[in-house]
């Protein structure tokens, strides 16, 4: 579910580093929303990430 279904966008990982340098893995998750979008003559509802849906809006 947390991948979008227009670009595939999904977790990427990477680390957080604290004052000492410490280094402890983490996720970055893309903003997942669940819209209804017009394709053709059909409403679809698909999950979509922010960027997608702005893209969309233009």
């Amino acid at each position: 579910m947390a991948k979008c279904e227009i670009c595939g966008k999904g977790p990427m990982s990477g680390q957080n580093v604290s004052f000492s340098q410490k280094k402890t893995k983490r996720q970055f998750k893309p903003n997942i929303q669940r819209t209804t979008i017009i394709e053709g003559n059909h409403k679809v509802r698909k999950y979509v990430c922010t960027r997608c849906l702005k893209t969309l809006a233009k």
